[in-house]
């Protein structure tokens, strides 16, 4: 377990439904970042470490079925130990912005609530790996679920297990993110990610601008 988080960097992770742009948004949010002066580091899970990498196309690819949800979800805490003793946790004391696609809100949207493996599992989980390494801020990109896949199929890139779970679990998969946001208000916020790619930007400028006086 780390000896405490790190206060002198800020920590903001994306969340959301497949295709939600989670990726293209914190591309424009580092770019506005670096313009202001600050030092940004862009990362990923399951991922964002070699050992994460390797972790990631086992859990991204193949079919839907190919492991049960408890593997499954030790997986990502698995490649999440790595990613945040070797990545997040360094880039934090050295002052970072470490913006992250994805983090474990995604672990208890997919796997606690989506798959039915339950809350206390993942906070179990969470309290083991994280600890207080929690976000700053962390931003909820809402999208109806059909326009959310159909971006998410247009892109091709083969990591597609997660699209392949069907409607009823992509439907049950955004009202879990949904009511994260609502329970941990405090720290995460909806961005209708429907509109326009700036406009979506503007709005996570504003909420970013806003919770750290830039």
């Amino acid at each position: 377990m780390n000896a405490g988080r790190p206060q002198s960097g800020h920590f903001i992770t994306f969340e959301g439904g497949e295709g939600a742009g989670k990726s293209t948004q914190i591309r424009l949010l580092s770019e506005a970042l670096e313009k202001a002066g600050h030092a940004v580091l862009q990362t990923r899970e399951p991922g964002g470490s070699p050992g994460a990498e390797e972790i990631r196309s086992l859990l991204v690819t193949g079919d839907g079925d190919r492991w049960t949800s408890m593997t499954e979800v030790l997986l990502h805490f698995a490649a999440r130990a790595d990613h945040l003793e070797r990545v997040v946790r360094p880039a934090l004391t050295e002052g970072k912005w470490v913006l992250c696609d994805r983090f474990v809100d995604s672990s208890m949207a997919y796997q606690g609530i989506a798959q039915a493996l339950g809350k206390d599992v993942i906070r179990g989980l969470t309290n083991l790996v994280v600890d207080t390494t929690m976000p700053d801020l962390t931003l909820i990109l809402d999208l109806p679920v059909a326009d959310g896949l159909a971006r998410a199929g247009a892109r091709g890139e083969g990591e597609d297990r997660y699209e392949k779970m069907g409607q009823a679990f992509h439907e049950t998969l955004r009202q879990a993110f949904l009511d994260i946001a609502a329970d941990a208000a405090d720290r995460c916020k909806v961005i209708d990610a429907i509109n326009e790619i700036d406009a979506v930007h503007q709005a996570i400028w504003s909420e970013t601008a806003t919770r750290f006086d830039l």
